[in-house]
């Protein structure tokens, strides 16, 4: 096969990482952003969430670009989700128990004109995430999080398949995060939340993904009583182990073999949705220019969130 069409099939296979010695982890980078070691108050929350990954360039592991993966084409990832959240008034170690389930839909369209490819790749359930276990604290100057994710296989795969839509593995997650607030009137808030995700093996075959860190936050202010803020997020992502491709050899050193990192940074902002009697929920906008990628795609995220109370609340 053409080394060309390979590494471009491959791309699909495989995002957000690289082909080669890379393959793709379950955590949505950039997810969490300004705030994001802060548990919501008590209730429970639908949370509709639309993401958008539109990778530009493809680096190696030195940081140089390789036009020819791209050949002057695009990729363009879309996913949605509606999140149901639950954050009670049970306490455990003096902290709030609450549970999240984020079923998904993903599709993506890929155009690579050198290859004379330009179609539009299948929507489907993406895998689902859980979060059956978090931990809320909650002090005069910071707040605290702790807990487990898990993302189940449901979304549509195959060994070989061009067209799927979930990676095929479980993947746990232990993530932990705090929010530090600056002043007194806890109006300046830097946050930052660590998660670490461990692969099972994928379906159908002894390959298991390598162990990926990500680092998620964001230093903001916020305006009226807390419901408005805005500042800088980030993300960060490295992964930590080697994937084992279940093979009785090493492979080649070279350019597309290393482990992956990729940096996200960009402008993040929450609007309150709400009338002189009812607020209703809350906006946040939240975008991602990716710099300082290794063995991985480089390029632009956008995520908006909707998050509504049930019932909503008063304010008079």
């Amino acid at each position: 096969m053409n080394r060309m069409i390979f590494v471009a099939i491959s791309i699909v296979l495989l995002m957000p990482t690289m082909a080669g010695a890379q393959l793709a982890g379950a955590n949505t980078k950039g997810d969490m952003g300004l705030l994001s070691g802060t548990q919501p108050p008590s209730g429970f929350y639908v949370v509709p969430v639309f993401y958008q990954y539109s990778p530009d360039s493809a680096l190696d592991k030195n940081g140089d670009e390789l036009p020819p993966i791209l050949g002057g084409g695009s990729i363009d990832i879309k996913a949605g989700v509606v999140g149901l959240l639950w954050v009670s008034d049970f306490k455990i170690f003096g902290a709030n128990y609450s549970a999240a389930i984020w079923p998904a839909l993903a599709n993506g369209k890929l155009q690579f004109p050198v290859l004379e490819i330009n179609r539009n790749l299948s929507t489907g359930f993406a895998d689902l995430y859980i979060q059956p276990f978090t931990l809320g604290w909650h002090l005069d100057r910071a707040d605290f999080t702790a807990g487990l994710g898990l993302f189940a296989p449901t979304g549509k795969y195959e060994t070989s398949g061009e067209n799927n839509t979930g990676l095929g593995m479980w993947t746990y997650e232990i993530f932990g995060g705090t929010t530090l607030f600056l002043d007194k009137a806890k109006s300046w808030n830097f946050a930052t939340t660590a998660s670490y995700e461990i692969h099972g093996k994928k379906e159908d075959s002894d390959v298991r993904v390598g162990d990926i860190l990500t680092l998620e936050g964001g230093l903001g202010k916020s305006f009226m009583k807390g419901a408005f803020n805005v500042g800088i997020a980030y993300y960060a992502q490295w992964k930590i182990t080697n994937d084992d491709f279940g093979l009785d050899f090493d492979l080649p050193d070279g350019p597309l073999f290393g482990k992956h990192r990729v940096y996200g940074f960009g402008p993040d902002v929450t609007i309150p949705l709400a009338s002189k009697k009812k607020f209703w929920g809350s906006l946040n906008l939240r975008y991602f220019w990716e710099t300082g990628a290794r063995t991985t795609l480089q390029g632009s995220t956008f995520i908006a969130t909707l998050a509504f109370p049930i019932p909503s609340i008063p304010l008079q």
